[in-house]
């Protein structure tokens, strides 16, 4: 199954909250929050969508660390971004389209 993203742009302003979540700004005006427990239960990798189809957590999993927490965020690229998490799980890439696709 594909999933078509919109086209974004990167957004003109990122704040990363590592005990809360995400606020991106984008051009436009649009401004968008995602909490991290949002982010981490919905991380696109493949290894996470593979749990979901399963219907398995992705999040919390036995011994996760508890509060979530995000140790380090990445810029990939201009499209995105990637979260290193206090469980250990540091592959998922978040497409700017993505989160605009979610609050749409």
């Amino acid at each position: 199954m594909s999933v078509e993203l919109p086209d974004s742009p990167a957004p003109t302003r990122l704040e990363l909250d590592r005990t809360a979540g995400v606020t991106l700004e984008w051009a436009d005006g649009t401004i968008l929050t995602f909490g991290l427990e949002e982010m981490r239960m919905n991380c696109p990798c493949a290894e996470c969508r593979g749990l979901r189809e399963q219907n398995e957590p992705v999040w919390p999993r036995p011994r996760s660390p508890q509060p979530l927490e995000a140790i380090t965020a990445e810029l990939v690229g201009g499209w995105g971004l990637t979260i290193t998490w206090n469980d250990g799980h540091a592959t998922g890439i978040f497409p700017w389209g993505l989160f605009r696709a979610w609050r749409q």
